[in-house]
């Protein structure tokens, strides 16, 4: 096992820079709008609707485009144009008090796609992944089913001894040799790291488990939800630039991706579908943190505006958000309730939550 010193990981940072049951609710104004979609564990849906919601991500990744064209473009399918966007602005949406509205309205924005332009009918899925440790359960997880998930694993491949990182546990790296996206070479389009321009290749995976275990536990996340305001909660959930001191939120993306797969490349890693499965349950803790102090934590955000640099100021409920062409830009204070369903923003709920 190699482990990772914090200046290497400093650097990578550098780079980028209990339940509830739907029902009517008001928006900001006081009126209501809509009932929310709610949103279930991928191991709950029975294989009808993981068939369908494989389909409706098959169907967004053949949609053209709305990014507009530049030489040599890799941007050619909706499901692109949110990889682009990711691209775009990973300098400016890791590291900072508005990680996780950017990352909600992202989520919300894909899950509108589907069902908007691809007919699908429910609400996007999340993948709790405390129901997956210890490391001995990891590789069995539904969301790596070969028939009714996403695939697992891809073989094992050697990395650079000289690269710049090196995921403890990592165990493959080659592209996903079963599921869904097996055997086709022109999944992604863009990358590695800020590549635009049209590159294709396969969906790669790297699993660890034992990262996946050590960062997505119950322990640790528990551990994130007990903290008592918004800047420690985000910084619970990031961890520090370091392999020794992640959070929930690498150990999903390392934890599926490691060194070499597409969920562990910073840039590109909404390319992998099990990327938004694990922003949704991201999500859903924070949803679950807001729900132990409601009123007081819908307008509780932190942290600072511009990556890692608490010297320029705090992210705010006037934060500007934007996702492209996909989706209108909004502010943080439009998606701080995902219940709100105002005129934007979010309008969805979840099927239950973490509790203390």
């Amino acid at each position: 096992m190699v482990q990772t010193t914090s200046k290497k990981w400093l650097a990578i940072a550098t780079l980028l820079a209990g339940s509830t049951m739907a029902k009517p609710v008001s928006s900001s104004t006081g009126k209501s709008s809509c009932t929310p979609i709610v949103r279930k564990e991928w191991r709950t849906l029975s294989t009808q609707e993981k068939a369908d919601y494989i389909s409706a991500v098959k169907c967004i990744m053949t949609k053209p485009a709305l990014t507009p064209a530049f030489p040599n473009t890799g941007v050619i399918s909706r499901y692109d144009d949110l990889v682009y966007t990711h691209i775009q602005q990973t300098n400016s949406v890791h590291f900072v008090g508005h990680f996780l509205a950017w990352h909600r309205y992202f989520t919300a924005t894909y899950e509108k796609m589907l069902r908007s332009e691809c007919g699908y009918q429910g609400a996007q899925p999340y993948w709790d992944w405390t129901l997956d440790t210890p490391a001995s359960n990891y590789v069995n997880s539904p969301v790596f089913d070969p028939v009714t998930g996403f695939g697992g694993n891809g073989p094992f491949e050697a990395s650079d001894p000289n690269g710049f990182f090196e995921v403890p546990g990592r165990t493959g790296g080659g592209c996903v040799s079963d599921g869904p996206w097996a055997g086709l070479s022109d999944v992604v389009h863009l990358g590695p790291g800020p590549n635009i321009e049209y590159n294709p290749q396969c969906l790669r995976r790297d699993l660890s488990p034992y990262f996946a275990a050590r960062y997505l536990g119950m322990n640790q996340t528990a551990l994130t939800l007990s903290q008592p305001d918004f800047g420690w909660f985000n910084a619970v959930v990031d961890g520090k630039p370091d392999f020794e001191a992640s959070g929930v939120h690498g150990g999903g993306h390392y934890g599926v991706g490691g060194t070499l797969g597409t969920m562990g490349d910073l840039f590109i890693s909404p390319a992998d579908p099990i990327f938004h499965l694990h922003h949704a349950n991201l999500d859903r803790l924070w949803w679950s943190w807001q729900k132990l102090d409601l009123s007081a934590r819908l307008v509780d955000i932190s942290g600072p505006a511009l990556l890692m640099d608490y010297s320029q100021g705090n992210s705010t409920l006037d934060t500007p958000l934007s996702v492209g062409p996909s989706a209108v830009d909004v502010t943080v204070r439009d998606v701080m309730n995902i219940e709100g369903c105002g005129a934007v923003g979010v309008c969805y709920t979840y099927d239950n939550v973490y509790t203390l």
